[in-house]
This record gives structure tokens, sequence and C-alpha cells, in this order.
């Protein structure tokens, strides 16, 4: 089991993240005549914080407190391959809380630990492959009851007692079992769970719960937005282009101050297959998208008992079949927890991306943006402005705020300063001669509208963290190993290779989330320390040495501030890679953003990523989640089936986590 789970996993990061953008235009960002070192030592921040004349460095430095951040001992890093179990801070306890297969709906059948149970339990039961998350509170009892939504990002091989079952037809298309497929997208998804402490203080999911739901790969989910209706959205299977089934690939996510979930459809290019080779070519929001175009889709060949996922055109159909469905993936889908009879609506004003997050910025008058990471090699960084201003006395108008606005995608100048390019029809080329009828097109194709506009394409954009007194911005790059090769080094990606990636940080002109300019700076270069050496006593290469001040990691993927400011750090690396020999199994870390101190806070299992972050509202309850473990966590019996889990934290004197 444990082979299969490495060879599934190689296998997926091999198209997961594959470079799709094909701009050759040369690096916006000159720097020819500036070193790395000089880059990494921070001279361009300096700079940079004069370009608007403010002094947002000093308002940084002023929210330090006399109290350290990092009030916790470290753990040292995990590289033994048989390592099976979460270890965390001294004084700090770490519980499997959630795990695949348990009970979601009242009366679920239980969890068959040979993975027997079919599609109609699956749907009652938590999906596969935990990651963003969140807990809403009960007003009336905010810290000890609340729901928690998870996402369900995609399936592992264990979901089936014997794995995935492929067989081929006579052209060679893969086939597949329908039982199994549809099992699959049951395992897609969300989950919403009623939790509450007990009268002993133990967290306790509430299993009768009303609003405990199952939202998954075929629940009915509304379009909304500019796009809604639209011909491109139409298909034989809705031919009113206004309701979707399902939603896949949810990676990352965000929340409203109006109080709903934003779940992000990610990698859904794999799911579809388009086997016109020449209507593929002339088809952006396909071949933009890296829609699959040999014989079968490239994850779970869906296609072969499910015509919705296959995207290939046939004139004799309405609508040309279903050549439309990949348009309706890709968006931001909003949900309201407390509202279990509501329906999910994907908001197209947002724009169509490989989208992580959709994370929530909000000024004192109202105005929002939302910004969000385009998880692939040389994608980037965007974010969506509403037209309307959140206003707590007009709950209903709020439900409408994402339906309208502008959405940009960033440009990180070598001077350190930067500019959001706004995706708007008509403007900068985004015009008919370019491939954009209209500002739908610009939505749809939203990759497409960002390459015209010069974008700097990104080493792998994934989770964006807003502090919460400043609101400074903060974005993973979790590597690229095609960076120097494909795309050209530049100020925001300054490493050739990059295996380990970075993260950055931006302060928007005038601390407005509605700017349109900004300064941004390296905030750290994550791998090995300088002068280490490998596992043969070598020294380790400068591309795979990093500037991180503290406790190594590599491959940053979550990330998100707490209340007090503490930067909580989630990597998402190969511990089978020669590269990570001395990071090891993959981490929670915390970060103070003026020190710029990091520190191992949790380890997880060898072949998971940790990932998913949320509390409680006094931040002395934390869940994270255990994604795709290796062995058999969270049983760690050596023997048991491994399931994807939710574990939660606490501080042994009932303390605020981190302290």
């Amino acid at each position: 089991m444990r082979q299969e789970h490495q060879l599934y996993h190689a296998s997926l990061e091999a198209v997961d993240d594959q470079s799709i953008n094909p701009s050759t235009a040369p690096s916006l960002d000159s720097i020819v005549n500036q070193s790395r070192r000089n880059l990494l030592k921070g001279g361009l921040a300096v700079a940079a914080f004069g370009f608007f004349g403010g002094n947002l460095l000093f308002s940084r430095e002023a929210l330090a407190g006399e109290t350290p951040l990092l009030g916790f001992s470290g753990v040292a890093a995990q590289t033994s391959p048989t390592f099976d179990r979460v270890i965390v801070a001294p004084g700090y306890t770490a519980k499997a809380f959630f795990s695949w297969g348990d009970a979601v709906l009242a009366g679920a059948p239980a969890w068959r630990p040979d993975a027997s149970d079919d599609w109609q339990a699956q749907l009652q039961q938590a999906g596969d492959n935990h990651d963003g998350m969140h807990f809403f509170p009960f007003a009336q009892a905010p810290n000890s009851h609340g729901l928690l939504v998870i996402n369900h990002e995609y399936i592992n091989p264990t979901l089936h007692p014997q794995g995935l079952t492929f067989t081929q037809d006579a052209t060679g298309a893969k086939q597949r079992p329908i039982d199994q497929v549809r099992k699959e997208q049951a395992a897609h998804g969300i989950s919403i769970i009623e939790v509450r402490r007990d009268a002993l203080g133990a967290w306790q999911r509430v299993a009768s719960s009303d609003y405990n739901r199952r939202i998954s790969g075929m629940t009915p989910i509304n379009i909304a937005g500019p796009l809604k209706a639209d011909t491109r959205m139409k298909t034989l299977s809705d031919p009113s282009g206004t309701q979707v089934l399902g939603t896949l690939n949810n990676c990352s996510m965000g929340v409203t101050p109006w109080g709903t979930y934003l779940a992000c459809e990610e990698n859904f290019h794999n799911y579809f297959v388009n086997r016109d080779a020449e209507d593929y070519q002339q088809r952006a929001e396909h071949r933009r998208y890296g829609i699959g175009s040999g014989l079968s889709s490239v994850y779970y060949a869906w296609e072969s008992v499910d015509a919705r996922f296959d995207a290939t055109p046939y004139a004799g159909q309405h609508h040309n079949g279903h050549c439309n469905e990949p348009n309706r993936f890709g968006w931001v889908v909003e949900i309201d927890p407390f509202d279990p009879d509501s329906t999910p609506v994907k908001r197209t004003a947002m724009g169509r991306l490989g989208r992580e997050c959709s994370v929530l910025s909000r000024h004192a008058n109202g105005s929002m943006a939302l910004y969000s990471g385009d998880d692939s090699r040389g994608e980037y960084v965007y974010k969506f402005v509403p037209q309307g201003l959140f206003d707590p006395a007009q709950p209903e108008a709020n439900r409408q705020l994402l339906d309208a606005g502008t959405l940009y995608a960033a440009r990180f100048n070598a001077d350190g300063s930067g500019e959001w390019l706004a995706l708007i029809w008509g403007e900068n080329g985004l015009t008919a001669e370019n491939g954009f009828a209209d500002q739908q097109a610009v939505l749809l194709n939203a990759r497409g509208a960002a390459d015209v506009l010069q974008a700097t394409p990104m080493d792998r954009p994934e989770w964006v963290a807003v502090h919460p007194q400043s609101l400074e911005v903060y974005v993973t790059l979790t590597n690229n190993n095609e960076r120097g090769e494909r795309f050209a080094v530049d100020a925001a990606n300054p490493r050739p290779e990059n295996l380990h990636g970075q993260i950055l940080r931006w302060n928007e002109a005038g601390s407005d989330p509605t700017a349109t300019r900004f300064t941004w700076e390296l905030f750290l270069l994550a791998g090995d320390k300088p002068g280490s050496l490998d596992n043969e006593g070598h020294p380790i290469p400068e591309h795979l040495t990093g500037t991180i001040k503290g406790d190594i990691f590599s491959s940053p993927d979550g990330l998100a501030f707490d209340a007090s400011g503490r930067l909580w750090i989630q990597t998402d690396s190969d511990e089978d890679a020669a590269h990570t020999a001395n990071t090891g199994c993959n981490q929670l870390l915390c970060a103070d953003p003026v020190s710029r101190e990091v520190r191992r806070f949790l380890v997880g299992p060898w072949g998971a990523e940790i990932t998913g972050l949320t509390w409680t509202p006094d931040y002395r309850s934390m869940w994270i989640n255990v994604q795709h473990p290796g062995i058999s966590y969270p049983a760690s019996d050596g023997q048991s089936r491994p399931r994807s889990t939710t574990v939660l934290i606490t501080k042994d004197d009932g303390g605020v986590i981190g302290t």
C-alpha cells in the first residue's frame, strides 16, 4: 500500500502543476546588474518603502509587542521514512479529530477499514484529502460551539479496497467501473460538521446535527454573475447554463464578513478531456488551462462512464455535448454553512483560475479585496475588488457583493514596486483581436488575459494571508523547478531551479486593499541553511539554500495569521526527494513577521501534506489537516489503511496557541 501511495502521488505531482503559460516574453524585471545576494539582503525593500512616501515598514515594526510572539519550544525535523505520527511542541496535545470515512450525516454507516463502503455511504461520510477549512462560531458560545467546514480536494487509491481500477477500450482510452467513479465523486467536495465542547471541556462532533452536510462532486450548484446563462456555460445536460453538478479539487478557501465560506476549485482541468485536436487548439478556455487532449483525462477517466467529463465537441448534440463543461469549473464557490437547505453558488465575476484560495482584506470603510494564487508553475497572483461595500446593516445586499467587481493580476517590478493590472475588456489589449469577445471571455480565460497584460509569472503562488492589523499581505510560492529555464529568473522569483520556494509580502498603497499600486519584498527563501551538507557530506548547492532565520523547511504552502500577528506556515514538500533530506516530513511552523524568526511547531507523518488551518475565536483550539498520510496514520500501527485526518491541537494549560 505504501509503495502504491508514493507512486500515485508522484504521478499526480508530475501533471498537477505543469507549466501551461505559453508566454515567451522576456522578464519584466531586468536584474542583470544585480547579484542574487543583493536581492536577498533586503535592499529592494528599503528602496521600495519610499516609493509612496509612506512609513509602512515602521508600522509593521510598531505592531511588535514587548512579549515575544513565539512562546513555544520548537520540535525537531523528522527525516525517517517510517515516521507515522504527529508530534507537536512541548506543552501541547494533538489528537485525531475527524478522518476520511467518519460519519457526517445522522445515521451514516460506520466506515469500513477495508474501504468497501459504497458510493451511497461515501455521500454521508467525510470525503478524502482534507484541505482548507474554517471554524464558524455560534454567537452564544463562540469558543465552545460552532461549525467546522472542511474541503476535500481529491482522492487517494486507498478509497477503494484494491485501488483504482483502469482498463482500456479498443482505441486505448481508459475505462473505469461506474461504482468506483461515483464513490470518487462522492469523496470530493466539502464537509460541514457541528462541533462543541462537552461537559468535561473536550471537543466532540455533534452526530445528530441538522447543520451536518456533505457537498460533493454531484451536488447541484448555481451559477451567478456575468457568466450565468452565458452560451459558453450551456451544455447538453444543462441547456440553461445556470446550474452545475458538483465542485471539484477544492484546495484552500476564504471566508466573508457576512458569514459564508468560499471553496476554491484548483486543478479542475485534470478531470476533463477534449479529443478533437483542432477544436482544442482553437478553444482558449481549454488550451490555456491544460484540459486533457489525449485519449483520456489526466486523473481518473471519469468521462468513460460520465459524459459530462468528455469535453470533446459533438456536432449532433445540443450545445455540442459537454464541450463547455470545463468552463463551469475553476470558480469560487460560496456556501452558507448555517443554512443546510441553501444551494451553493459559483461566483463568476471573480474569474476562472486554478485557484488556491480567496482571502479577504477589508478596509474600515467597507471596501474589500479578495486575494488568490493560481497554483501552477509560471502563473499569477490575483485580487478581486467587489464593486460594492460591505454593510453589516444590509445582510441581503452583502450576498450579492461577489457578483460585480474588478479582477486584477499582479506585476512585481524589480525596484520593489508593484502594480495591479485590471482585467477589463476593451482595455490594454483585451480585445476581440486578441481573442476576447467580451468581459465574459476575459473572466473565462483570466489566465490568457493576464498573459496579455504581462503580469509576473510566479513560482506556484498558493495560499495568501493578510496581517490582521497592518493589512500587509503574504503569499507562498511553493516551488518551480523550471525557473531559470522556461521562466526567467527575476526579482520576485530569484532562484534558478527553485525546489524549495519562498514567501513574498507586500503593502498596498495607503494600506488600502483596493489600491492599484503596492510595494513588496521577499520575506524569506525556504531551503537548507548556507554551509549545510547533504547525506553524502557534500555542500548543499547555493540554489538549494535559503534565508530562514530559525528552523528550516521546504515548499511553503498553507499560510494564515492568528489575531496576535503570528504567521503560521504549512509545507507540502516531497520527503523522498534528495533536496528534502534535511527538512524531512511536512510541518507546521510559526514566524514572527518583524524579526523573521521561524520555529517548527508540528511535524506530520511521512507521506502527508500539512494543510488547512483554523482556530476558535479565542485561539485556544486549533485544527489542522493531515492530507494523504503515506503509512497508516491515524492508527499509526503500520497496518491500517491511512486516512486523511483533521487534527485538534490544544495547549495543556488551556492557553492561547503559540504563546
